[in-house]
């Protein structure tokens, strides 16, 4: 008798079990044992506890203006990854993602290869315009720019998203736009925290130009936490064939040194003489790994412009230029320095420019993020609009104010929905999420039970 009420309990609480409603939860990454998130501390990047360095390469076969999304064509994909393990790089720049595709099969072969991936949030259709930001700074931009980091925030090798590219050039109006970068790069954080996400750096890609490039790199890391910048990179080209001291990049560490948050360069590589990739020997010395954490050179492929270091196609086809071997060699000649770098252990906000002749920000506030786009935060974006949309620099649903200093910080309590393995290594103090707890609950009753069982036998 005593079993068979035992196996009644246990079937009872079984049924209790199998009927409690399991919550709709949102997609678990994609995990690859040997491949956890990076993370950002003090002014460096982290892979679990070793410092990373950005060793990378930049990735936009078709060009700028050939809406091509190369990381949801799994043939192309495939060709690249096997060029890109060749290379020796650890990280790829890709400049245009359509938002409404999939691309798991992309990026785990990605992750295989050992590589992350920087995606820039914007495209052609969707993006600020540097002239009229107010009106391109919109519910229906942020729409998709919240679709792409969706799209892709489930991928552990998802390294950064890029909140704009050389938005803000050498024209002196075009520092107006600046606010608007910097509210969009504030509200995809604040998305990324409250749609419970890993926390996935974001940052500006940045022009170099030399009458605002500290206002803007103070810029996009001053004001309150949540106004501040995760990283910040520039584009840099001023290496020809040079070194170090008469390229200029020994001026530019003593000006960065101190900033507080990480810098790297989104683009490097001269073309004005041999391409011999040298830089690569400074970005991984002392010299400079105290201030810069790496850079990705520009381009991979072959266009018009004569930057690319292999000419792709057709089909399956990839020819090999002379750069492309001698940037082989340059990465394989300068590897990755072992220890910390002498990093900054701790992050500091900038002081905020004030106006001048080259900087036309008379203000920081920043606008509030459009009404029409405050859904997405708790309801999340849907559907991406991909590269085939209407677009929306000339939308409606614009900011109709400022906001308030603060208010754009994440108001998610609730965990990451990131692998619990990436988390262990990355050493994130952040919980797992919510865990079913029925399995053991029955657990823990039935060893009750079993124990109760035998002590009355």
């Amino acid at each position: 008798m005593k079993s068979i009420s035992l196996m009644s309990a246990l079937a009872s609480i079984a049924s209790l079990s199998a009927a409690t409603p399991t919550p709709t939860e949102q997609e678990q990454p994609h995990k690859r044992a040997d491949l956890p998130a990076v993370t950002v501390s003090g002014n460096a990047f982290w892979k679990g506890k070793e410092r990373f360095y950005i060793r990378g390469i930049d990735y936009q076969p078709g060009g700028s203006s050939g809406m091509t999304d190369p990381l949801a064509d799994l043939d192309m994909c495939k060709r690249d990854v096997a060029e890109f393990k060749k290379l020796g790089v650890n990280t790829i720049r890709v400049y245009m993602v359509d938002n409404s595709k999939k691309h798991d099969d992309c990026m785990k072969l990605l992750a295989d290869a050992g590589i992350y991936v920087v995606i820039d949030a914007n495209t052609p259709l969707y993006s600020l315009n540097r002239y009229d930001p107010h009106q391109s700074y919109n519910d229906k931009y942020l729409q998709s720019v919240f679709a792409t980091i969706d799209a892709f925030a489930k991928y552990d090798n998802t390294l950064a998203f890029f909140s704009g590219n050389e938005v803000i050039n050498d024209v002196v109006n075009s520092t107006l736009a600046a606010k608007y970068v910097k509210a969009t790069t504030r509200d995809m954080r604040q998305y990324i925290g409250n749609r419970g996400y890993r926390k996935i750096p974001v940052g500006y890609s940045a022009a170099d130009v030399s009458q605002n490039r500290m206002q803007l790199a103070s810029y996009m890391n001053c004001g309150t936490d949540d106004e501040r910048s995760d990283f910040f990179a520039f584009n840099d080209y001023s290496w020809c064939s040079s070194n170090f001291v008469d390229s200029g990049w020994d001026q530019k560490v003593k000006m960065f040194t101190g900033y507080g948050i990480p810098i790297f360069l989104s683009e490097y590589g001269c073309i004005t003489h041999t391409r011999d990739f040298a830089e690569i020997g400074a970005l991984m010395s002392d010299k400079m790994t105290s201030v810069y954490s790496g850079g990705l050179m520009y381009e991979y492929a072959v266009e018009e412009n004569g930057y690319g270091i292999a000419k792709l196609g057709p089909g399956s086809k990839v020819e090999e230029k002379p750069e492309f071997a001698n940037f082989a060699k340059a990465m394989s000649k300068y590897p990755v320095p072992t220890g910390d770098g002498g990093f900054t252990s701790t992050t500091k906000a900038a002081a905020c420019p004030t106006k001048d002749s080259n900087w036309l920000v008379d203000s920081t506030l920043l606008p509030a993020i459009p009404d029409g786009a405050k859904k997405f935060m708790k309801d999340g974006a849907g559907t991406g609009p991909g590269l085939n949309g209407e677009g929306s620099q000339q939308a409606q649903g614009t900011s109709t104010g400022d906001a308030e200093p603060g208010s754009g910080s994440p108001t998610n309590t609730a965990s990451p929905s990131s692998s619990s393995e990436s988390q262990k290594k990355s050493g994130s103090t952040r919980g797992i999420g919510s865990v079913d707890k029925a399995p053991f609950v029955v657990t823990g009753l039935v060893m009750f039970f079993t124990l109760t069982g035998t002590l009355l036998l």
